[in-house]
């Protein structure tokens, strides 16, 4: 996800100027043997590409491809090693697939020997880059760990306290979280933006893989909880009917916004339309920076964060070395720089909030991180804490599909298209119209 950095670290690093990227396709290490390529879904590479050049005194080439179309646009230059880059990027939705694959340089392997730094990372992040084998193949210098990020004024009037801790424990349980549903509604806030936020914390604390080793689809009492969650919200009125990455979702992080807006684009000071205020959002470490803070003005500062039910993660980058790459070591510095180089990471911390896996480096700022945004908060401290209770293994190769087409089936009951049974069955059948070779349960 986007990262923003400051004046000071562009300052503080000695470059100038930042430049723009390059959107065309690179030349897979092209005719200059001093121009490093590297191919990414985001765009925060672009101020540590500028230290790597200010400091290597070499050319760097970021070709940067909306997430939608990267696996598509990537996969076959890197079969066919025509146009290939050095340097490329994978994103928690495939991360599982592509480390099994060729593509990326075997990092366990003299001269990287990155084996070695497993114990430097958070466990979740370093397995995540690891294929089947134990090799590891992407590492990434970031964790994305969830919380629930509130409004604090809102809390102070309606609950007695803005305190994380104390919303923390009211949050600890499902029935806890829609308890404060209720009081919010009472009051005339709602809970969520939208039924969509509950996703996260429907498996409660038996989070499982959506394919076993035995290559059967797992449904979990849990799992299947969240129709009745999602229903629940929506029976009860606990949201603003304010649709993920809608203008409402957006704007509802800001103030008032008219109730069940839905995707429409929002019209202001409609007659006669009821207002509401969205007091709380599930969101992971970037969704603070990139996602918050990009959207508001007059709320700034009046949100903590705290946990909900169970923790979660969402997203994450990680990077590693095209296999037929001819600028490997070139490639592996750039690696080493944005996973495991220390004070470029420190200052890059400091400056952009961006929560590390890296500990040598978290273990020296986390104690006194502070957000104004948050109102002080060691927000910091705070992720990291839900960070150490994530388990890789949970991640599969199939999770973007089946995620998609289990929220769809989830959505059809919450409209009242499909009666629960009638969407779990419909789910089931688009698996296996998905995947012939995954086990699903017979209804």
């Amino acid at each position: 996800m986007k990262k923003v950095l400051s004046l000071s670290l562009v300052s503080l690093l000695g470059f100038g100027v930042l430049a723009g990227c390059n959107g065309e396709g690179s030349d897979g290490g092209g005719s200059d043997k001093d121009t490093l390529t590297i191919w990414s879904f985001t765009d925060e590479l672009e101020e540590p590409i500028e230290v790597f050049k200010e400091r290597h005194g070499v050319e760097v080439e970021l070709t940067i491809i909306p997430i939608e179309d990267y696996p598509t646009r990537l996969r076959p230059v890197l079969q066919s090693g025509q146009g290939a880059p050095d340097v490329f990027t994978g994103e928690l939705a495939f991360i599982k697939d592509w480390v099994e694959q060729d593509y990326w340089e075997d990092l366990s392997q003299e001269p990287y020997n990155a084996d070695e730094l497993e114990g430097d990372y958070i466990d979740y992040v370093f397995d995540m880059g690891k294929d089947s084998e134990g090799s590891v193949k992407a590492l990434s210098w970031q964790t994305t760990p969830g919380g629930i990020f509130y409004r604090r004024s809102i809390a102070e009037k309606v609950l007695g306290t803005d305190d994380p801790e104390e919303i923390g424990e009211r949050f600890s349980t499902m029935d806890g979280l829609f308890e404060v549903g209720e009081e919010l509604k009472d009051a005339g806030y709602r809970l969520f933006p939208d039924e969509g936020a509950v996703r996260w914390f429907s498996q409660g604390q038996n989070p499982q893989p959506w394919v076993n080793e035995n290559n059967e689809l797992v449904v979990t009492e849990e799992r299947l909880s969240h129709f009745d969650y999602a229903k629940e919200l929506r029976d009860k009125d606990l949201t603003a009917f304010a649709p993920e990455w809608s203008p409402a979702w957006f704007a509802s992080m800001d103030g008032k916004i008219n109730y069940n807006a839905g995707w429409d684009e929002l019209e202001e000071d409609a007659e006669g339309e009821k207002e509401v205020e969205v007091f709380s959002y599930a969101l992971p470490t970037w969704g603070l920076h990139s996602v918050l803070k990009t959207n508001v003005e007059e709320t700034a500062g009046d949100w903590a964060v705290t946990n909900g039910p169970n923790p979660y993660f969402w997203g994450g980058t990680w990077l590693g070395i095209y296999s037929g790459s001819d600028k490997k070591e070139l490639a592996w510095d750039f690696v080493k720089m944005m996973t495991h180089d220390e004070e470029f990471l420190k200052d890059w911390a400091l400056e952009t909030g961006d929560v590390l896996s890296y500990l040598p480096v978290t273990e020296q700022i986390k104690d006194e991180f502070q957000d104004e945004f948050l109102g002080g908060q060691n927000n910091y401290k705070f992720f990291l804490e839900e960070a150490q209770k994530i388990d890789a293994n949970t991640v599969t190769r199939y999770d973007q599909q089946i995620d998609t087409l289990f929220g769809n089936s989830v959505g059809e009951y919450v409209e009242g298209v499909r009666t629960k049974e009638e969407a779990i069955e419909e789910f089931y059948n688009l698996v296996r119209n998905a995947y012939p070779d995954i086990k699903v349960p017979k209804q």
